[in-house]
């Protein structure tokens, strides 16, 4: 499947990806209605990764504009107290948006969005929480398919309708899940296999490196430097890379020229995208990728 994804990212300012096919939206930073307009009311799951007010800075009028009875669902972290206070808030500025769901989610809860799609909740290290608590997560959406058995597969179609009428198609079946899109939220760099064998990654690269962004990155909540994102994508199996939040600090030149030396340094040879601060793009996917 194809995918139109939209997105605007800039650190500190805003971030949102809507991913137009599946009906999700990954955070609602500030500028999401106004940039989606009508699409926004394509939207039935909302995924908000962490409480920062860049994240959600246009949910209320998101919300406002779209809510209708049992949509949209508003999933977010068990334990940013933000939601409640900002749902409670929301009801009683504007009575109509009664109908919105808003559902805490835990650390590798699997939601079912469809059919055949399920979105799974990461934990990562973006904000500092003890074990137990929720404060920050990525998302991963896999793709469910029910296929005969390896053993099975070779068999001539008599016989397995055969087995069928005899054991029933389950027993002769079973699920293959495809991890088709990963959204990494807020996150350092830790465990590679969070995103291997995704098929879409779109990660967050804050920094492109240099003492004074270590510096920061050791006090506040926790980003990811550029280099590191794509030594971890060199080592891993991906097929589409999107990147995102880059702070407003670097020039498109700056982004794009650093992003190139790396891909050639770490031998990249998947389609790399970006976001670049300050735009909103739109159909990343159909532009040419930036290292290619």
């Amino acid at each position: 499947m194809k995918f139109n994804i939209s997105g605007y990212s800039t650190a500190l300012f805003a971030t949102w990806y809507f991913v137009e096919e599946l009906g999700l939206l990954f955070d609602s930073g500030d500028g999401v209605a106004a940039s989606l307009l009508q699409k926004a009311r394509k939207v039935e799951h909302v995924f908000i990764s962490h409480a920062d007010r860049d994240h959600l800075g246009g949910l209320l009028q998101f919300n406002q504009l779209n809510a209708r009875e049992g949509y949209p669902i508003l999933h977010y972290p068990a334990h940013c107290g933000s939601f409640p206070a900002i749902e409670e808030f929301s009801k009683k500025f504007d009575p109509h948006v009664k109908g919105t769901i808003w559902k805490p989610v835990i650390e590798d809860q699997e939601i079912q969005i469809a059919d055949h799609l399920i979105v799974k909740v990461i934990r990562n290290e973006h904000v500092k929480a003890d074990k137990g608590i929720y404060k920050s997560f990525s998302y991963k959406v896999y793709q469910t398919k029910t296929k005969l058995k390896p053993e099975y597969a070779s068999l001539p179609q008599d016989r397995i309708k055969q087995l069928i009428a005899k054991s029933g198609r389950e027993a002769l079946s079973e699920i293959v899940r495809t991890n088709i899109l990963t959204y990494s939220g807020d996150t350092p760099v830790d465990d590679y296999s969070k995103w291997d064998n995704s098929k879409i990654l779109i990660h967050e690269a804050t920094f492109l490196g240099g003492i004074d962004e270590e510096r920061i990155n050791k006090h506040g909540n926790k980003h990811s430097n550029l280099d590191e994102v794509i030594k971890m994508v060199s080592e891993i199996n991906i097929e589409t890379l999107i990147l995102g939040h880059f702070s407003s600090r670097y020039s498109n030149e700056q982004i794009d020229g650093q992003i190139k030396k790396l891909c050639k340094e770490y031998l990249i040879k998947i389609p790399v995208y970006r976001v670049l601060p300050g735009q909103v793009h739109k159909d990343i996917l159909s532009g040419s990728p930036i290292n290619q």
